[in-house]
């Protein structure tokens, strides 16, 4: 019985971590872009900057070499699901937290 509560508590650890993270890259991504973005002219060149979408996808690609490489899933587990998960979440969060900057005209 106790193994079976120490496996379901492994469990979510792990997917809270795995979200944690994929939420954060995406909030990460949007700082970045907005760095990166910086000297733009104006909002409309800042959002069709190839750069901003580089680093969202980078970023993406990182975590799904990253997370198995670390051990946090096996091969045999990380399937189509965990990748379309992370890069929705991540993508996601680059978006919402990407637009309220440009809408918000936030600068550093």
């Amino acid at each position: 019985m106790s193994t079976d509560t120490m496996s379901d508590r492994r469990e979510h650890i792990r997917s809270i971590s795995v979200t944690a993270l994929a939420c954060l890259a995406g909030v990460g991504a949007a700082f970045g872009s907005l760095y990166l973005t910086e000297g733009a002219a104006d909002v409309d060149a800042a959002a069709t900057d190839p750069l901003t979408y580089l680093l969202v996808f980078g970023l993406i690609g990182l975590q799904l070499v990253l997370l198995p490489a670390v051990g946090i899933y096996d091969d045999e587990e990380f399937g189509i699901k965990h990748y379309l998960f992370i890069t929705l979440m991540t993508f996601a969060f680059w978006f919402i937290t990407w637009g309220m900057i440009l809408t918000t005209g936030a600068t550093f």
